[in-house]
């Protein structure tokens, strides 16, 4: 049996199972952008919050993910969680943060100052501008951070197998463990192909929520 035919033959079980793994991606992602935004806008109003912000969520990055899966099966069996979907997605989350705490920073950074000082000037409160003018501006390379973290976590999300969170790695753990080829290669082909899908989805909404003004400006300076 090759791999195509393992798929074929087991597609009601990749179909649950790619589900599953969407489902504990989309939720750390989802959260991970109610931490993380707030944040990166937050730090831009201080350099050295920023400085110590960005540098914790660059040794979070630094933990490899068995590990943090290891320290947090300890804390969170004090609440019968030490196994299974919470520590992945708490997993998930602190492992986006870098990329949507440094674009969310960077993008709300790098809005031209002439624009700010402009609604400044027609009596924009601060939050107002930050709504109408830094975050829509921001926009595309906030959604640039979000679209690294959705792709890395869809990685991460195939080792949390291990923990019994479920999703695609379920074929490669149960490969291994049986020695079975086939079973190993249809699922890094799955997880694969979903961050290959997930990957372009978020490319295109990147464009479709890209202010017009910024497109022509791009297409300008070519």
């Amino acid at each position: 049996m090759n791999v195509f035919d393992f798929i074929y033959k087991n597609a009601g079980e990749c179909w649950l199972l790619t589900l599953e793994h969407i489902w504990i991606v989309s939720l750390a992602l989802f959260l991970a952008i109610l931490i993380g935004v707030p944040i990166g806008i937050a730090i831009t109003r201080s350099e050295q919050a920023a400085r110590r912000v960005i540098n914790t969520a660059n040794v979070l990055m630094t933990v490899p993910s068995i590990a943090l899966f290891g320290i947090l099966l300890p804390i969170l069996s004090l609440i019968n969680q030490g196994l299974g979907k919470v520590p992945a997605v708490i997993a998930l989350v602190l492992y986006s943060q870098l990329p949507i705490i440094r674009n969310t920073y960077t993008a709300i950074k790098n809005v031209p100052p002439e624009i700010v000082d402009a609604g400044r000037g027609l009596g924009m409160s601060g939050w107002k501008r930050l709504k109408e003018i830094e975050i829509p501006l921001a926009v595309p390379v906030i959604i640039a951070g979000l679209r690294t973290a959705a792709v890395m976590n869809i990685g991460i999300a195939a080792i949390a197998a291990y923990i019994g969170a479920g999703g695609l790695g379920v074929l490669i753990q149960q490969g291994i463990a049986r020695v079975y080829g086939e079973m190993i290669v249809a699922g890094a082909i799955l997880v694969s192909l979903l961050a290959i899908f997930v990957d372009a989805g978020m490319a295109l909404l990147e464009r479709l929520l890209t202010p017009k003004g910024i497109k022509v400006g791009r297409e300008l300076g070519r």
